[in-house]
């Protein structure tokens, strides 16, 4: 996965846009309006703050399905994403909760976003949402057939899960790129705004083998400089909202300082900055 490619530098920021619960979705509101315009909000403000690219993921639909979301959330989310793109110059990556990559892929087709993130892509992990199992083959497959270049990817150990049988971060990696064959991984904390360790990131970056390794969870502006050092990219959403409450709107200012910890981390990488990535209408 060329970075420069798809996000315009090296070391992209990654900001998560969190759905207000959508239709079927047990704390559904009723008004997809709402959805509508608070995805915008925070659009705007993760794209005024300088993020590289954005993620929309139906986050407050827990509890979720393990691997087939409703109908109802592939269309809406849809119709989100769609709105966005017409809203923000970004590059937009989907993640369908909980291991729905097969409908992220779909909407990711047809609305031209550039990736998904899939939380289970090879192995099997126990989850609160029972056993989840990799379907990289199926689709890989699926990439193919819809004739779509969209980028995946995949978490390594995903944070809220626990892999059945003996831990190896670096098999793991290896694992989700040579035969998995993911175009970028992702590490994560053991749950969502827990961070990943520099160590593992270090043994994740060496199993890669230039293949990009994102952090995943729990980033900060303290601790991004650290981190950054042992990564390609980050994808942060909690340390982003007012408070740093996750349940909270994102707050631009806090994306701005973010963005720039993240950028000062890594000097001799020669991050780009994002410019004018708000579109203007009349």
């Amino acid at each position: 996965m060329d970075l420069n490619q798809v996000f315009k530098t090296p070391n992209p920021v990654i900001g998560v846009v969190h759905l207000l619960p959508l239709p079927s979705s047990p704390r559904w509101g009723g008004s997809l309006k709402a959805v509508i315009d608070r995805a915008e909000q925070e659009a705007t403000a993760l794209a005024a703050g300088g993020v590289d690219g954005m993620i929309i993921e139906n986050f407050f639909d827990a509890p979720f399905p393990k691997d087939q979301v409703d109908p109802a959330v592939v269309s809406a989310m849809t119709v989100v994403v769609q709105r966005l793109k017409h809203l923000v110059t970004l590059p937009i990556g989907l993640n369908v909760l909980r291991n729905d990559a097969r409908s992220a892929l779909a909407i990711a087709a047809c609305v031209q976003a550039q990736f998904i993130r899939v939380n289970v892509w090879t192995g099997i992990m126990a989850t609160d949402q029972g056993l989840i199992e990799g379907r990289a083959h199926e689709l890989m497959r699926y990439r193919r057939e819809l004739g779509s270049d969209v980028k995946i990817m995949a978490d390594v150990l995903v944070k809220h899960a626990r892999p059945l049988g003996s831990i190896n971060l670096t098999t793991a990696v290896q694992d989700t790129i040579e035969r998995g064959l993911a175009d970028a991984v992702i590490l994560s904390g053991w749950a969502t705004g827990s961070p990943t360790s520099r160590e593992d990131l270090e043994l994740a970056s060496a199993a890669a083998n230039g293949t990009p390794v994102f952090i995943g969870s729990g980033a900060d502006w303290e601790n991004i400089p650290d981190l950054m050092q042992a990564a390609d990219g980050v994808i942060v959403s909690s340390s982003l909202k007012r408070q740093g409450k996750r349940d909270n709107p994102i707050d631009p200012i806090r994306v701005s300082r973010f963005v720039e910890a993240a950028r000062r981390s890594a000097p001799s990488k020669k991050s780009a900055t994002s410019v004018s990535s708000i579109k203007l209408h009349s």
